[in-house]
């Protein structure tokens, strides 16, 4: 129970601290006399690191143990998040940042696997620790707005950091030590065809790199969406803060249902009709204002989180215990290397081209996801069974 409880928090914290800058980037860029929008690509090398980074994380986590690695994970983000708390400069900003950006890589290669390592129902457990992840980004954008407006952006990152050092500390003495790294646990066979695997690893490589981009477009850039479409309706940044913080709460939750559903039904039946309604919603959204715009923006991130689940439903499906971190790494380094370019490109867009520009590039985005999800075989489930009989592999194939 403590492991679990320390790993879900664990994932909060990681979208935490990489959103506190999005929503204080207005508060810091006033401090140093600059515009939101040109301090913005400082945050990049902190999604780029997330991506790069989990390659090694991954391969530590499999090769010399995921406890000792959340550790570190844990130490590492307290402690990188009182660096960016001294910052005095755009440039000793982005490396602070870009620090954090590296040790926050360690969680999802790691983090969750050890989380799915002995669950019984795979898509639940998933859709509870995305819960948790995306609660880490409501927690965000209410405390960040809270803290900045009574404390200043620094505490904004003091304040988490600390909360990290805890976990750190209660991680360290109450998860029990592993008997063996996974790498050294024996084989467990997956009775499925290569070309399957091979298709199903194409598809969640493209589909988690369009997918990491609109999750980028969107958890960076909502705050000042709303700032920009709601002025003149709620102008305070408290306020707005709460009010971004009520669509991702409220659109975590969807996590849940996906997970549910993934436990009794095929992976591609719930994930292709949610990938191919965002589209709609996104063009809608890119011609909205004030209080529909806000509901637009609440049904997308509900299908944007809901999402989230089922690249790790594949990976629990297809890949043994033993190298799901080094998996998920690699994947990882794909697509947030990839999504990296959305933070670096977000300000730059909407200061040239507006939000109106950049919902429409979501909107393609999402239209390419729904294309790839529709290349899946027909019929997944995240029940992945070890050697099955043939009648039940047999079942797990149908199209």
């Amino acid at each position: 129970m403590p492991t679990s409880l320390l790993l879900n928090v664990g994932h909060a914290l990681d979208h935490l601290f990489l959103l506190i800058f999005a929503t204080a980037v207005g508060a810091i860029a006033t401090q140093w006399g600059m515009l939101w929008q040109d301090l913005m690509p400082y945050t990049s090398g902190a999604f780029l690191m997330f991506g790069l980074g989990s390659l090694p994380a991954g391969r530590l986590g499999d090769l010399w143990g995921r406890r000792a690695m959340m550790v570190v994970y844990f130490v590492g983000m307290g402690a990188s998040g009182l660096l960016i708390t001294m910052a005095s400069s755009p440039w000793h900003l982005a490396g602070a940042l870009t620090v954090m950006g590296a040790f926050a890589s360690i969680y999802h290669p790691v983090g969750i696997p050890m989380l799915l390592q002995n669950a019984r129902k795979p898509g639940f457990t998933i859709g509870v620790n995305g819960l948790a992840g995306n609660l880490g980004i409501a927690v965000a954008a209410v405390l960040t707005g809270f803290l900045v407006k009574e404390l200043g952006w620094r505490a904004a990152f003091a304040v988490p950091a600390a909360v990290a050092l805890l976990c750190a500390a209660l991680f360290a003495v109450l998860v029990p030590r592993e008997d063996a790294p996974p790498a050294r646990k024996p084989k467990k066979l997956m009775a499925l065809p290569q070309a399957m695997i091979v298709r199903a690893f194409l598809v969640m490589t493209l589909a988690a790199i369009t997918g990491s981009l609109l999750f980028n477009f969107t958890t960076n850039g909502n705050g000042q969406l709303l700032t920009e479409r709601l002025r003149g309706t709620v102008d305070d940044p408290a306020t707005l803060g709460a009010l971004l913080a009520a669509v991702y709460t409220v659109a975590s939750f969807a996590q849940l249902v996906v997970g549910k559903l993934l436990d009794r039904f095929p992976l591609k039946r719930i994930w292709l009709p949610m990938a191919a309604a965002n589209v709609p919603l996104f063009v809608l959204a890119a011609h909205a204002s004030g209080w529909p715009l806000y509901a637009l923006l609440l049904g997308i991130m509900v299908l944007v989180f809901g999402a989230i689940p089922f690249i790790d439903a594949l990976i629990v499906q297809y890949v043994d215990d033993r190298m799901r971190s080094r998996v998920a790494g690699t994947r990882l380094a794909v697509s947030f290397g990839v999504s990296s370019l959305a933070v670096y490109l977000l300000g730059p867009t909407v200061k040239t081209a507006g939000f109106a520009t950049l919902l429409l590039v979501m909107a393609g985005l999402a239209t390419l996801t729904t294309i790839f999800v529709s290349l899946l075989p027909g019929r997944l489930t995240t029940a992945a069974q070890v050697e099955p009989s043939p009648a039940s592999s047999a079942a797990s194939l149908a199209g």
